[in-house]
């Protein structure tokens, strides 16, 4: 499986997995990220942290270390 760190601009992705535990996994729960969400990547900094994402119809940016924690398809 990749994770969300390694999607490129412009992709559509599913949420399959989200790895981590306690109050980290509950915090990227609780910015709608769960599992079947689909989550399109919009733009990338230019050293790869922040990730900015479309999610459940809102922007959020995810830094590079929870964007590991994510295991999409």
């Amino acid at each position: 499986m990749r994770t969300l760190k390694e999607v490129k601009c412009g992709e559509n992705v599913s949420v399959v997995k989200l790895n981590g535990e306690g109050a980290v996994k509950r915090r990227i729960m609780d910015m709608g990220i769960t599992k079947g969400t689909s989550i399109y990547v919009r733009k990338v900094a230019p050293l790869g942290d922040p990730i900015e994402v479309t999610v459940r119809g809102y922007e959020l940016s995810l830094r590079k270390a929870d964007a590991e924690m994510i295991e999409v398809k």
